[in-house]
């Protein structure tokens, strides 16, 4: 099995399907892991009022490097587990951007990549 197809990650030509389980009040934003099939990702913003959801886009749009129009949440968005669609990308390229940017939207430039497990 290949890496692309245990990544969370489902392409339709330029369209591709992320599947996240976010873990919101956390002390900053950044993708943690990858297990079980999910992109684990932390966010900073609480629960409510879709605070953490525009975390959410706000953060993947800073890792994939795409406007956040591009990313769309289109399944849970009131659940902690989400399918997000991201536009203009191919499962390859989301593939490759997760693994070499970094994680954090702190400013403190973090280095951390994902933890594959």
């Amino acid at each position: 099995m290949t890496k692309e197809s245990k990544f969370p990650v489902n392409s339709h030509k330029n369209t591709s399907l992320l599947q996240l389980r976010i873990h919101p009040n956390a002390a900053q934003s950044k993708v943690i892991s990858f297990s079980d099939g999910v992109l684990q990702i932390r966010v900073a913003a609480p629960p409510t009022k879709g605070k953490a959801n525009k975390e959410l886009i706000a953060l993947l749009s800073k890792v994939l490097g795409v406007g956040k129009g591009a990313l769309e949440i289109t399944k849970g968005h009131t659940s902690r587990n989400k399918v997000i669609t991201v536009d203009g990308l191919t499962q390859e390229e989301v593939f490759q951007r997760l693994l070499t940017k970094p994680s954090s939207s702190s400013s403190d430039n973090a280095t951390s990549r994902i933890d594959h497990q």
